[in-house]
């Protein structure tokens, strides 16, 4: 019965915190590091939650199969966080582009309004929010509609992509593996997410602790092509190793 109080604690402690990592329950628990990693085996063999480097998140399936308004309730508090500190980093007259995801939109929401800004996306929902704003210049990007998740996507939505150049780019990703790269669960974002790099003097990542250590289905880019990543997810000193060899700047959001 300890290791199945021990298994609810830990799914307590990922509800709450979005995350969990192995060295900190070896020393909640005073057990070994190998013992924890023994319970997170089982309990992912079934499916409460999916290992990452170092530790753990929810699983990841239901995440994938909630709606826009239910993928934007989880981890709110901290997407938050990381989305005021993200929206420091912009400039009045600054040309910015936003993939679309939860985290974007919540970054969108704490921009200046008294900024004039050009703001170029495939987000339907910001879009719909940053016209109500006369100092804000909108480009939706136009091609097929995602309505599931409120994006536009496709051949015409990159056609068009190409004629656009940012100052920033704030990118929303599913998954930061250290090996793999950027990844996301949608295979139709891709595209969109590759040539928003390219046209983009500097690349801004926003993801929270989840996306840490996982690989969603597809990937997007190395991680090489980042500039910052904005989180609240504190790297081990071998993965701020990683971070310096790719010149990428970790900005601690809290």
């Amino acid at each position: 019965m300890v290791s199945e109080d021990r298994k609810q604690q830990i799914l307590d402690l990922i509800r709450k915190d979005g995350s969990v990592r192995v060295a900190k329950l070896s020393q909640l628990f005073e057990v070994s590091e190998v013992t924890v990693r023994n319970y997170l085996t089982d309990m992912e063999s079934k499916g409460l939650l999916t290992r990452t480097h170092g530790g753990a998140i929810s699983s990841y399936k239901p995440y994938c199969s909630m709606n826009f308004n239910q993928r934007l309730e989880t981890n709110y508090a901290e997407k938050d966080i990381i989305a005021k500190k993200t929206a420091l980093m912009i400039e009045p007259n600054d040309t910015i582009m936003l993939n679309a995801g939860t985290t974007t939109l919540l970054v969108f929401r704490h921009l200046p309004t008294d900024y004039h800004l050009n703001i170029i996306t495939n987000s339907i929902s910001i879009a719909l929010e940053a016209s109500a704003n006369p100092n804000y210049n909108i480009v939706l990007i136009g091609g097929s509609v995602n309505s599931k998740y409120q994006f536009t996507f496709g051949s015409d939505a990159t056609s068009i992509l190409k004629n656009y150049y940012a100052d920033k780019l704030i990118l929303s990703v599913d998954g930061i593996d250290f090996d793999g790269g950027f990844s996301t669960y949608y295979n139709e974002e891709v595209a969109i997410d590759k040539q928003m790099l390219e046209q983009s003097s500097v690349s801004i990542i926003a993801a929270d602790r989840s996306k840490f250590g996982r690989n969603a289905m597809v990937k997007i880019s190395d991680l090489s092509t980042a500039d910052f990543i904005v989180t609240t997810y504190k790297p081990e000193k071998n993965e701020n190793s990683i971070f310096y060899d790719n010149d990428i700047t970790v900005i601690n959001a809290k």
